[in-house]
């Protein structure tokens, strides 16, 4: 795998199509061909796995171009580097060999399946069952809002396993019981073709609607002990936890390119609408919510650079600043969007009217991860620990 593909040169391109994507339910799959080959779905894994080894930064310069078009796009980028990041991170170098040069160029996409009906935010609360039988594991448990769920060849999915001592721990004095009182989490690989999984496409989502959003029903999968990702134990705190670090990285980029998006489409509309004779841009009160928005949007964007800066540098204040960069990102693709449809009143409202896409796109990406009081306690407990405002150097 070369370099990355000329990002804004292909989004551009694809702008003129999201709509109807939107409308179908789905992704081309040229499309999808098309950013595989571009390198966009390996983006950040090493060469010798056939990745673009694109930095932090290239790679959320990327996906906010890609979010400032369809989210459906950026969201491929996103759930194909989760599960690369966890196997690239937690994975055997046979499980490395086998999984990533596969996914990065795209013969297989992946879906990452945590989310539960008791199991949002709080993935403690799992209750999907990983049973040792025989050589390898039976899986069981159904998994909600998989994205792409609906194309994926493999899922990485997060269970629990029925005891403390399950085959493959890291021994009885805790090295392999990171997860402390809630028991052991596994982190399994299970092909969408095994037995027993059921995948059930999720009808008109609100948004994110061209993401192949699937609820997914594992019954007594079986799979080898050589799908195991990183021993009983480490399947929540470890593996699940790099998925979703690289995954607030890439939404963080996707929402603030979505914003920025938003702000153009509202300049221009308000710069070109008359009522009454007068331009929208003409009365200071749509000049305010204009100014507004560039102080959002361009706020999430420093957040980024930054949080993605420190990723480089292999900080150990990158991952808290991801969260902060994710939340302020989020938050401004929410405002934004919908100041924007509020400009453009019942013309966002249609069915191809990329305003009203992006704005029921933006409200999914506030949601994930749980309620925004989910992130606002992270973030506190980083000002706690720091004493105080400010951010990493």
């Amino acid at each position: 795998m070369g370099d990355l593909m000329d990002v804004a040169a292909f989004a551009d391109a694809a702008r003129a199509e999201a709509d109807a994507w939107d409308r179908a339910g789905r992704l081309p799959g040229d499309i999808v061909k098309a950013m595989a080959a571009g390198g966009l779905l390996g983006a950040d894994l090493p060469r010798d796995y056939g990745g673009a080894a694109a930095s932090a930064r290239e790679l959320g310069e990327a996906c906010a171009r890609l979010g400032g078009v369809c989210s459906a796009l950026r969201g491929l980028v996103t759930v194909q580097g989760m599960v690369a990041s966890a196997l690239l991170r937690w994975g055997t170098g046979e499980q490395r060999t086998a999984w990533l040069p596969a996914l990065a160029a795209g013969d297989r996409l992946a879906g990452f399946a945590a989310t539960e009906e008791g199991a949002g935010s709080d993935l403690g609360a799992l209750t999907t069952s990983v049973r040792a039988h025989g050589t390898g594991y039976a899986v069981t448990g159904r998994k909600l809002w998989v994205t792409f769920g609906t194309i994926a060849d493999v899922f990485l999915v997060i269970g629990r396993t029925e005891d403390r001592t399950a085959a493959g721990g890291a021994g009885e004095e805790g090295a392999g019981e990171p997860d402390g009182g809630h028991g052991r989490t596994a982190a399994l690989l299970v092909e969408s073709d095994r037995p027993g999984v059921t995948v059930e496409p999720v009808g008109e989502p609100f948004g994110m609607r061209a993401a192949g959003l699937a609820h997914v029903t594992f019954d007594e999968v079986r799979v080898p002990a050589s799908h195991l990702v990183a021993p009983p134990g480490f399947g929540l705190s470890h593996v699940a936890a790099a998925a979703i670090d690289h995954g607030r990285h890439t939404v963080a980029w996707g929402c603030t390119g979505l914003a920025e998006a938003c702000l153009t489409y509202a300049a221009r509309h308000t710069a070109r609408r008359t009522q009454g004779g007068v331009r929208l841009a003409d009365h200071q009160a749509v000049r305010a919510v204009l100014g507004r928005a560039q102080v959002a949007a361009a706020g999430a964007r420093q957040l980024c650079g930054h949080a993605a800066d420190l990723r480089d540098r292999r900080s150990p204040e990158a991952l808290a600043e991801t969260v902060v960069a994710k939340y302020a990102a989020a938050s401004a693709a929410a405002s934004v969007s919908q100041d924007t449809f509020q400009l453009h009143g019942s013309a966002a409202c249609g069915p191809d009217s990329a305003v009203g896409r992006l704005f029921r796109d933006a409200r999914i990406m506030q949601i994930i991860e749980g309620s925004r009081e989910v992130a606002e306690v992270l973030i506190g407990d980083l000002v706690l620990r720091r004493g105080g405002p400010g951010t990493a150097s």
